[in-house]
């Protein structure tokens, strides 16, 4: 998939995912490629600036906690304030959606 259509919505798509329940980086990315059937596949380093500019949007808070393994990991949760950002991009995405079927008129890009 053509990174910058990617672009669009990978800060939504990480709220849902967070708005689900809290998670750290790894379990970020491979929870977005098993809900998109491998679709959305992130790298880190398209990833971190996306969580960090979340961050600094107080739309999601970072807490460290320690797993099972004993390893230390840097988790992520959605604030009430991401929750309303989520809602924006959703409405916002919704109106794109709308206006892409309305100029294809229904037509599958296969079919073109």
């Amino acid at each position: 998939m053509d990174k910058r259509y990617m672009a669009l919505g990978t800060s939504m798509l990480v709220l849902r995912l967070l708005e689900q329940q809290s998670m750290y980086g790894y379990q970020i990315i491979r929870e977005l490629e098993r809900q998109s059937q491998m679709v959305f596949r992130l790298k880190e380093g398209t990833l971190y600036p996306v969580l960090h500019g979340l961050e600094q949007q107080g739309a999601v808070v970072s807490f460290q906690k320690t797993a099972e393994n004993g390893r230390t990991r840097k988790y992520y949760e959605i604030t009430s304030q991401g929750k309303g950002l989520l809602q924006e991009k959703a409405e916002e995405w919704k109106i794109y959606e709308t206006a892409v079927n309305q100029v294809m008129g229904g037509v599958l890009f296969g079919g073109l």
